[in-house]
């Protein structure tokens, strides 16, 4: 935490504000009702609380003792804030009928900006919450009259030292664009049937991180997860290469996969990419590196049986804890979410990740707008901060026109690694082939492969195989070997 700027009391909001708030500045938070502003706003003013700061929080929307039910229920510190109400109480309520908490005559003299000034000048607040700052309209004779009054309201708070910030119930029938000129800062909270998303717009002083953030609010509290920005995690890592444990396949790849390069295996389904991939994972734990797969196809009880029908020693290297598995299922998480478990995984060491695969991070994130985007995103993050990355994309076309990638994130990889169905005397037979390496020097030919109940078996180059890009693979057969030559190659 930069010690220039106060904290949001949300680890993520602080990351997105480049450090936290600006003392002395203010800052409009938006949002339509539900969107969590008052939770938002009392992060704020327990943090100060905890900091040894003086809160104060300024309440013209639910009463005080909702507000403070609330706080408590997400274990925020509300003891040592104090409260100005100008919010209606249940007795108000009974013995007008309405909600109107001053008298004609107080509202064409708005004595609530006197009295507001009075409780500022008692408490010296370091930190002040006006929650919401739109009902001040109501309380005033017309628009000139709230712009003046809030203007000079937030003058008075900044020569008083405190950090502000204000509540705006935005929606389609109420604008606050004034609000947002008088500000310094506008932070919007947005809520969609998917998930809630942050976004700041402007932050006078500093910079900040553009774009849509995610957020979420549980049991647990209010979480903000920033988007990954490639370079935020960076480290440092020795050069070498990632063997499969198959010498063939190495060989085919020029030895191997280089460390910290995006490889993308492509291909239909069938074809043997998540198979291939978990090779990669189990025979990189088994030389103690650490691996996580995020699996969105297929649950890990159907991988680990996949493993032990072929002999893979999955089972091992996961019990000993160089390899996990994280299981994605529809609509579990968001991608805010998604993308915090990528950057805790980086945190914790891990050096080789898998995504399997493309179609189920499309389909099963909620609040994914632009699913290419995001993928690149985390494929970036993790090449900068010098991670290993296996990326399984499946192409729909079993046969017919040859397709590097269907997500169209062919120009992410380092590595992009084609596997195959041809078809050879009425036989389906897989092959495998290299068309990118970035790094390293790779073998342009194609090489039949197997998964046997032995494991991943890869045979010798089939220069006698054309067509495979063209989308009418055939092979030569004055070239091919007999029948038995030709199921061992």
């Amino acid at each position: 935490m930069n010690k220039t700027r106060k904290t949001t009391g949300l680890a993520g909001m602080d990351g997105v504000l480049d450090g936290g708030l600006i003392p002395g500045r203010n800052v409009l938070l938006r949002g339509t009702p539900g969107a969590g502003k008052t939770i938002f706003g009392l992060y704020f003013l327990s943090a100060g609380v905890e900091a040894g700061e003086q809160s104060l929080y300024v309440n013209l929307g639910e009463p005080q003792a909702y507000v403070e039910e609330t706080a408590e229920a997400f274990g925020l510190e509300t003891e040592g804030i104090h409260f100005h109400n100008l919010s209606p109480t249940s007795e108000q309520f009974a013995e007008q009928e309405s909600y109107d908490v001053f008298e004609s005559a107080e509202v064409e003299q708005p004595e609530f900006i006197d009295s507001l000034r009075t409780v500022v000048d008692e408490v010296e607040p370091d930190r002040v919450l006006l929650d919401p700052i739109t009902e001040f309209r109501y309380l005033t004779t017309d628009e000139r009259q709230f712009r003046k009054g809030i203007l000079g309201l937030l003058d008075y708070l900044k020569d008083a030292g405190a950090t502000v910030m204000l509540t705006s119930q935005a929606g389609e029938t109420v604008t606050d664009e004034d609000l947002q000129f008088l500000v310094d800062s506008v932070v919007t909270l947005e809520v969609t049937g998917d998930s809630r998303s942050v976004q700041v717009s402007k932050f006078r002083g500093s910079s900040f991180r553009r774009g849509k953030h995610y957020y979420g609010i549980d049991d647990e509290g209010l979480t903000v997860w920033p988007t990954l920005v490639p370079g935020e995690q960076e480290r440092s890592i020795e050069p070498g290469t990632l063997s499969s444990g198959v010498p063939e396949l190495d060989s085919l790849l020029g030895g191997g996969l280089d460390t910290g390069t995006v490889t993308i295996l492509s291909g239909p389904t069938g074809a043997g990419k998540t198979t291939t991939g978990v090779q990669f994972l189990t025979r990189a734990a088994i030389e103690e590196t650490e691996g996580i797969l995020f699996q969105f196809e297929e649950a890990e009880r159907t991988i680990r049986e996949r493993a032990d029908a072929i002999g893979m020693p999955l089972k091992k290297v996961l019990e000993e804890g160089c390899l996990s598995i994280v299981e994605i299922e529809p609509d579990a998480y968001t991608v805010g979410e998604f993308e915090q478990l990528i950057r805790e995984a980086v945190r914790d060491g891990v050096e080789l990740v898998m995504i399997d695969g493309t179609q189920g991070f499309k389909q099963n994130l909620r609040g994914l707008e632009d699913p290419t985007a995001a993928l690149l995103r985390v494929g970036r993050y993790l090449r900068a901060a010098g991670v290993s990355t296996i990326l399984v994309n499946e192409v729909h076309n079993i046969t017919g026109d040859f397709r590097a990638t269907e997500e169209r994130t062919s120009n992410l990889a380092d590595n992009l690694v084609f596997l195959r169905h041809v078809e050879y005397r009425g036989e389906l037979r897989k092959v495998i082939g290299a068309l990118k390496m970035r790094t390293s020097d790779f073998e342009h030919s194609l090489r039949e492969l197997e998964i046997t109940p032995e494991g991943i078996r890869v045979g010798e180059p089939l220069p006698q195989l054309r067509g495979i890009l063209t989308g009418t693979p055939d092979w030569e057969t004055a070239d091919v070997p007999d029948e038995t030559n030709a199921k061992q190659d």
